[in-house]
């Protein structure tokens, strides 16, 4: 099935903020969502590598910035 990759990617970053929690210096989210997306999210700069053993991940400052706005967009009132 054909989709627009941008869009999943935009909804992904929107979602992860909602579990966004600090660990002493990085901020990490659960990374429980598609891994081609996930990848997609790591090579523009939002979030670490997802690939390893952590069932989490670390955000970017670009990626907690972007997380917010995104939320917002999609999903806020």
């Amino acid at each position: 099935m054909e989709y627009d990759k941008d869009k999943v990617d935009e909804a992904v970053l929107a979602l992860l903020y909602l579990n966004f929690w600090n660990d002493r210096y990085v901020t990490r989210a659960w990374k429980g969502f598609d891994w081609d997306a996930m990848d997609r999210l790591y090579e523009k700069g939002y979030i670490g590598d997802p690939k390893g053993k952590a069932k989490s991940v670390v955000v970017t400052e670009k990626g907690q910035a972007a997380a917010e706005e995104l939320f917002r967009k999609h999903f806020g009132c």
